[in-house]
């Protein structure tokens, strides 16, 4: 096996620009907002054995900080208010707050303490648990033949997109949390940059600030899932989630999530003032193509024209299903397409691993994520699930 005696993860920023949006918001509304998270893998991979690694190379994360550099670039976009950044320039990692065990070879992990501290954790780790993973198992693999193969991806996708105009297509890169390891994600987005001319931009801050490309995210999954305990009425919790969004980004950031409790729930909540304010709509569980048409059709009933808008489709996405896509909204409203694990993580003979961490406590209590795909809705409590159901005239499901 493997051994380190340097850190994989040497920078703060590298992480998804979404992580640092959502702490900012926490940052100044909900300060004392306690939350625990866990680590699912949802396939069958034997990952437990690296849980001394893990544990040793996120114990060197706590020697992290933001560089000046790195707080004079933060610094230039609007919506980051010094107060947060003073902040986050003394923030450190808490090793406590991390506790990883070795259960019958699976992998066990629970972060818990103050939310706006906690945030930061789960990208770095999952990338962490990747790269390891991913040494062990192919140890042979370099960014050269990462390159190599992605150049081969961009030729086929010239060839079947050479009668189609392009003029349109937006593509950024999402594939912080299940890449190959930072070399490869690096040598792979410096590559679109230099040869994809639909390439915008990148999720992670660190790799957008040194490859000069604007950064991308606005919220994740976890914002919509802690409002359902901070929320008095649980109705109320992605409305509030929604508005608390808009008080901190005004309209900066202004791409909503659609399927913490499924794309119907999610639009019944998102009325004239929202789909007015917000930029547009992300996608990330369900049929993209029936998903699409619902957007469209809730932006005309609504009386407002598609084109003022803006979907972002970033579930599972390849090049592929991306032309596929592309071809049936094209002209109808404007996309952007966030490619993740098939960009960093694609590369022949290589399995990449289906690993998340969720949000399992707000406040002591349980959250859940009811999506729109199957195997992806998720709660450890079955009582709440069965309520948030309930609550929103859904059918619980798994």
């Amino acid at each position: 096996m493997k051994q380190y005696d340097y850190p994989i993860v040497k920078t703060l920023l590298d992480t998804d620009a979404y992580k640092i949006h959502m702490q900012q918001a926490v940052f100044y509304h909900y300060k004392n907002t306690t939350v625990v998270a866990e680590f699912i893998c949802r396939g069958q991979n034997i990952l437990g054995c690296y849980s001394n690694i893990l544990l040793d190379q996120i114990t060197m994360m706590t020697s992290l900080c933001l560089t000046t550099e790195e707080y004079i670039y933060l610094k230039s976009f609007s919506f980051f208010k010094d107060e947060y950044l003073h902040w986050l320039k003394k923030f450190r990692y808490d090793i406590t707050q991390v506790k990883i065990n070795n259960y019958y070879n699976r992998l066990h992990i629970r972060i818990s303490g103050l939310w706006k501290e906690v945030i930061l954790w789960e990208v770095p780790i999952l990338a962490l648990i990747s790269e390891v993973f991913h040494n062990n198992s192919s140890p042979k693999i370099t960014p050269k033949i990462a390159v190599q193969h992605l150049d081969m991806k961009l030729n086929q996708f010239y060839r079947h997109t050479k009668l189609l105009n392009l003029s349109n297509l937006k593509i950024v890169d999402f594939g912080t949390r299940r890449r190959f390891s930072y070399d490869v994600h690096y040598s792979i987005v410096k590559r679109l940059k230099e040869n994809f001319p639909f390439f915008i931009g990148s999720s992670n801050y660190h790799i957008a600030r040194i490859l000069n490309l604007p950064p991308v995210g606005t919220q994740a999954h976890e914002w919509f899932q802690a409002h359902q305990q901070i929320s008095v009425n649980l109705i109320d919790s992605q409305t509030l989630a929604l508005h608390m969004w808009l008080y901190q980004y005004q309209n900066h950031l202004g791409i909503a999530l659609t399927d913490c409790i499924s794309m119907d729930a999610f639009l019944r909540d998102f009325n004239l003032y929202f789909s007015t304010v917000y930029q547009g709509i992300r996608h990330d569980s369900g049929d993209p193509i029936a998903w699409g048409e619902k957007a469209i059709q809730h932006y005309k009933n609504l009386g407002i024209n598609p084109f003022t808008k803006t979907l972002l489709f970033s579930d599972n996405l390849n090049f592929n299903t991306i032309i596929s896509i592309y071809q049936k909204f094209n002209n109808r409203i404007n996309m952007i397409f966030g490619i993740g694990t098939t960009l960093t993580c694609d590369i022949p003979a290589v399995k990449p691993l289906n690993i998340v961490i969720k949000l399992v406590q707000c406040n002591g209590k349980p959250v859940a994520k009811i999506s729109d795909s199957p195997g992806k809705t998720f709660c450890s409590d079955n009582k709440f699930i069965q309520s948030l159901s309930a609550e929103f005239g859904l059918k619980c499901k798994k």
